[in-house]
């Protein structure tokens, strides 16, 4: 996927005022689409009119995920305590510079720039509920072993890391053009597997086939009873003209520069099949304890945005602030480390 061309597209799709002409955005995007998943789909002339109704669902889409109102969450030890997301998602203050510590991507980063002081990136997490039997006040008294749902944010990363908010957007946003380019792929990658071993078996059939004629007419009729070889023959032969069936359904309706098509107009036409967003809020108290159904005194929701990535399980993502002071120095991050050998 041609670097350049990729960097305008997605800058069109999720820029807040400088967007391309609508008609030359679609065109591009189809172009990029095609070229990215089977270039071949060129040669059918009308390839852009076919394409364009899906690829306008895409990008009507991408904008809406792409715009989606997400406020930087600050990465420092400090807010830990004062901030309701940062005290979600790390278990304790010091989790947060560890993390930061721990990220290659990010100390790569700051290598790669030394005037650059804070960096912007996507944070994904898991989110992980689990039912655990503790203490808990009820109606005034402290009851032993009540069932609880505590939530755990597991698996931090940082993707798309940026200078400024706007390009770590960017960056989310060609991930998620790469991610339909890729689905779109597998599906024509299987298509040409599945024509490969249809074209395989009948050509094992054919040369089956071969063998047993052979057989029937030379000298292991004296041994083997004829009959059973012309059985043999009949069954292949059977066998063959539906293998010859089928590779000729395959070739004339799905690898075919058409049926290519098809594949990318099916994915395209439905990216929330592949690449979603979601709200869901969740009441907890600040041990990560889920409250309740209609508990009186259930703390404020937590608003949390979900990203689903076909049929994985959603990643818990917010983009965030990474300052470049609040990164352990390496040494002290081995010596922590030390401590727990």
């Amino acid at each position: 996927m041609a670097g350049a061309l990729i960097d305008r597209l997605v800058a069109a799709l999720f820029g807040r005022e400088d967007a391309a002409p609508d008609q030359a955005l679609v065109a591009e995007m189809t172009d990029l689409v095609v070229d990215t998943v089977e270039p071949r789909v060129r040669a059918q002339r009308r390839y852009r009119e076919k394409l364009e109704p899906c690829i306008r669902t895409t990008i009507a889409c991408l904008r809406e995920v792409g715009r989606a109102p997400l406020e930087p969450l600050l990465l420092a030890r400090a807010r830990w305590g004062e901030d309701r997301r940062l005290n979600a998602f790390f278990a304790t203050a010091e989790d947060v510079p560890a993390f930061l510590g721990r990220s290659k991507e990010l100390r790569s980063f700051f290598a790669a720039q030394p005037g650059v002081h804070e960096a912007f990136a996507l944070l994904g997490m898991r989110r992980e509920e689990k039912t655990v039997f503790a203490p808990r006040l009820q109606g005034g008294m402290l009851m032993e072993d009540v069932a609880q749902t505590t939530v755990d944010f597991t698996g931090h990363r940082l993707v798309g890391l940026a200078a400024d908010e706007a390009q770590a957007r960017l960056e989310v946003g060609k991930r998620m053009v790469l991610r339909l380019a890729q689905v779109a792929l597998g599906r024509i990658l299987e298509i040409d597997r599945q024509g490969l071993k249809k074209e395989q078996h009948k050509a094992y059939l054919s040369t089956r086939l071969r063998f047993l004629k052979l057989a029937q007419d030379g000298m292991q009729g004296i041994v083997d009873d004829p009959a059973t070889i012309a059985q043999q023959v009949a069954d292949v032969k059977r066998e063959l003209d539906a293998a010859v069936k089928d590779y000729i359904e395959v070739k004339s309706s799905l690898v075919t520069l058409d049926g290519y098509i098809a594949q990318i107009e099916e994915v395209f036409a439905h990216p929330e099949r592949h690449v979603a967003l979601t709200r869901t809020e969740l009441r907890m108290n600040r041990m990560n304890v889920k409250a309740d159904p209609g508990q009186a005194d259930a703390p404020e929701a937590l608003t949390l945005a979900e990203l689903r990535i076909g049929d994985r399980p959603a990643a818990v993502i917010a983009f965030v602030r990474c300052p470049r002071a609040e990164m352990p120095a390496e040494q002290d991050l081995l010596a922590r480390a030390e401590r727990f050998l």
